[in-house]
């Protein structure tokens, strides 16, 4: 396996998820003035910001969750100092569904008023779970023994990076659950599993020497 520097993957990264973010905040309309061209009074201009509601609700739950994402993206590459074939298909993999969540952002802030229309909030967690899915599968596949990581890698911090993410796909699949049953709440759901992936980690200490019992990673 040749040795890569990931500076390239990260910052393609960088700006995929800098794009997915950004494209969030189209579906966020203006309140303009009325047909006769007059401004909206007070009033009016709050009750037609507060009836976007479900837009503004959509778009904290994708924001935050792209943007932890993000936060956990750069995480383990703090770890990850080598680049294969497969790894870049992965990371190529997740961008995808990265990229992709404004669409059923969009289509959840238009259902999301329509209790019994189930498909676009179920869209919408489905997304979060392939996401979460593909982020454990890209995160084993370069920590497994230590493949793609650095030779002086903080083996405590892979471990319970390692840890923290194998409930993902299943709490999401939960927020699956949830969604059969209250869409606002599972909106809510997906923020806090957001935010619990942004706990942070063992700081990364690069350089010093691994216990024994900590080279959790190494053949032999």
């Amino acid at each position: 396996m040749d040795e890569k520097d990931t500076t390239r993957l990260e910052a393609f990264s960088d700006g995929v998820f800098a794009v997915a973010i950004t494209l969030l905040v189209l579906d966020i309309k203006l309140p303009h003035a009325d047909v006769t061209g007059k401004l909206l009074d007070n009033s009016e201009l709050w009750h037609a910001i507060f009836e976007q509601w479900p837009t503004l609700l959509a778009f904290v739950s994708s924001f935050f969750t792209i943007g932890i994402m993000w936060l956990n993206h750069h995480r383990i590459f703090k770890h990850i100092k080598h680049l294969d074939t497969p790894l870049m298909f992965l990371n190529m993999l997740l961008l995808m569904i990265i990229v992709f969540i404004p669409v059923p952002t969009s289509l959840l802030s238009e259902y999301i008023i329509y209790p019994d229309q189930k498909t676009a909030v179920l869209l919408y967690s489905g997304t979060f779970f392939a996401m979460a899915l593909c982020f454990n599968v890209l995160w084993r596949y370069a920590s497994h023994k230590g493949r793609l990581l650095g030779k002086d890698a903080d083996m405590v911090g892979v471990e319970r990076i390692s840890r923290q993410y194998l409930f993902g796909p299943l709490v999401y699949i939960v927020a699956l659950g949830i969604a059969w049953i209250n869409t606002p709440a599972s909106l809510v759901f997906n923020l806090l599993l957001a935010i619990f992936f942004a706990l942070p980690d063992t700081p990364v200490r690069i350089g010093k020497k691994e216990p024994a019992n900590q080279n959790l990673y190494k053949d032999g």
